[in-house]
C-alpha cells in the first residue's frame, strides 16, 4: 500500500491554463480595473460558458454532436464554473455579513 502512494508522487501536476492565473500578465491586466468590472467580466465568463454547456446540451440531446469527449468537457466546465461563482457569492456575502456585525 505504502508503494502505492508514493507512486503518486511522480505523477505530473495539472496545468490549467486560464485567463486570471497567466502571472504578470493578469497583474497588468487587473490594475487599471475597478472591482466592478472584473466582477462583470466574472460573471460574462460565466454566462458564456454556462451559454456553450446548454449548447452542448442541446447538441447531445439531438444528436448532432460532432466531438462527443469536447462536449461533455463543456458541459462540465459549465457545471464548475458556476458551482465556483455561487461559492464566491457565498464568501462574499458572509464577509460582509461579518462587517456589519462590527461594531464602530
Amino acid at each position: 500500500m505504502i508503494g502505492t502512494i508514493n507512486s503518486l508522487n511522480s505523477l505530473n501536476p495539472l496545468k490549467v491554463d486560464l485567463d486570471f492565473t497567466n502571472g504578470k500578465q493578469v497583474t497588468d491586466e487587473i490594475s487599471g480595473k475597478s472591482f466592478q468590472e472584473l466582477l462583470d467580466n466574472a460573471m460574462d465568463h460565466v454566462n458564456d460558458t454556462q451559454v456553450e454547456g446548454y449548447n452542448s446540451m442541446k447538441e447531445l440531446a439531438t444528436g448532432n454532436v460532432t466531438n462527443l469527449q469536447e462536449a461533455v468537457q463543456k458541459i462540465g466546465e459549465a457545471d464548475l464554473t458556476l458551482k465556483f461563482a455561487l461559492e464566491v457569492k457565498n464568501k462574499a456575502l458572509a464577509a460582509y455579513r461579518e462587517v456589519m456585525r462590527m461594531q464602530i
